[in-house]
């Protein structure tokens, strides 16, 4: 198998060249677009950059998946967990990141602190829900409990009075379909909204849902989808704004990485030449950004000069 050796732009340099709130304006004024914005995951820097390269709009630091690449459940992560993660991302690309709050680490007043953390990161958005917590690990086997509608409004209107910049998002997600009813969900959808959500997340139980949310709920919607699942058009079409997508690049690294380990285990090989393996190898210092710090060191610790013999030396001297 041969691997890819390319990527489609050029990755970003050293350091951002966009501040947090000229980014969240930017993406803010995206999301007026007619086609919908898909959103992938990213998980560290390397994978944003990707992302971007790409021609993505936007990345998203999922709690889920996050979980599962420490072997712990979301439920289970830390606050500077979440930040951390999210600060690697935000500090060497330029994309937009939306950052799976989950339930926002405890009540109102733990939210609170919660969006003052993300924030900082430089954040674009931030997603959080109505399930209690702390969050049950159980979530992952369908196993799921609400707090009731109140107590998330009162939680999402002190999220919103607690963010510094209004062009950090606010994405007010509900677990009703499943837990209590299509018609629940929507009543939770627009007292969210009315709270001061800017947009809502729903995950619709049947086609005919997909197609009525969007006429049920007064809110740009946000939906949580393989990047496969349908077309931009078929997106644009139901009326749906953004689509994440938290579960295709872990799913397609994952497997790679276990179908690899386990070939050579039982047939003494990866499947992959050590050629190609290699010539991918030599590039993740590009797709890094390593250039531009190269750049400093040549013109600071590995700068060239000529000693006394004639010999070119290194000038640590500064």
């Amino acid at each position: 198998m041969t691997l890819p050796t390319t990527l489609p732009t050029t990755l970003p340099s050293t350091l951002p060249s966009t501040l947090p709130s000229t980014a969240r304006q930017a993406f803010r004024a995206r999301l007026e677009q007619p086609q919908p914005l898909f959103v992938p995951l990213c998980l560290d820097a390397l994978s944003a950059r990707i992302v971007e390269a790409a021609g993505f709009a936007a990345g998203y630091v999922s709690g889920g998946a996050l979980g599962y690449a420490n072997a712990v459940s979301e439920a289970l992560l830390t606050l500077d967990e979440l930040v951390s993660t999210t600060r690697h991302v935000t500090q060497r690309s330029n994309l937009p990141v939306i950052v799976d709050g989950g339930v926002g680490f405890g009540d109102a007043v733990h939210l609170v602190r919660a969006i003052w953390e993300v924030e900082a990161t430089g954040a674009a958005a931030i997603e959080i829900e109505d399930q209690v917590a702390p969050k049950r690990v159980s979530h992952h086997r369908g196993v799921e409990h609400l707090i009731s509608c109140g107590e998330m409004v009162a939680k999402i209107q002190h999220a919103v009075a607690a963010r510094r910049d209004p062009d950090f998002l606010i994405i007010a997600r509900t677990g009703a379909v499943r837990n209590e009813s299509y018609a629940a969900a929507v009543v939770r959808a627009n007292a969210y909204r009315a709270a001061g959500a800017d947009m809502i997340l729903l995950l619709p139980g049947n086609d005919d849902e997909w197609r009525r949310a969007p006429a049920d709920i007064a809110a740009p919607l946000v939906a949580m989808a393989a990047l496969d699942a349908r077309s931009a058009e078929e997106w644009r079409t139901l009326g749906w704004r953004v689509i994440i997508d938290p579960f295709t690049a872990q799913v397609i690294a994952v497997s790679a990485v276990r179908d690899a380990l386990l070939k050579f285990q039982k047939e003494g090989n990866t499947g992959h030449a050590p050629a190609d393996i290699f010539r991918t190898y030599r590039h993740l210092a590009d797709w890094a950004g390593l250039e531009a710090l190269y750049d400093i060191e040549r013109a600071t610790t590995e700068r060239a000069s000529v000693g006394p013999s004639g010999a070119a030396t290194t000038d640590r001297t500064g």
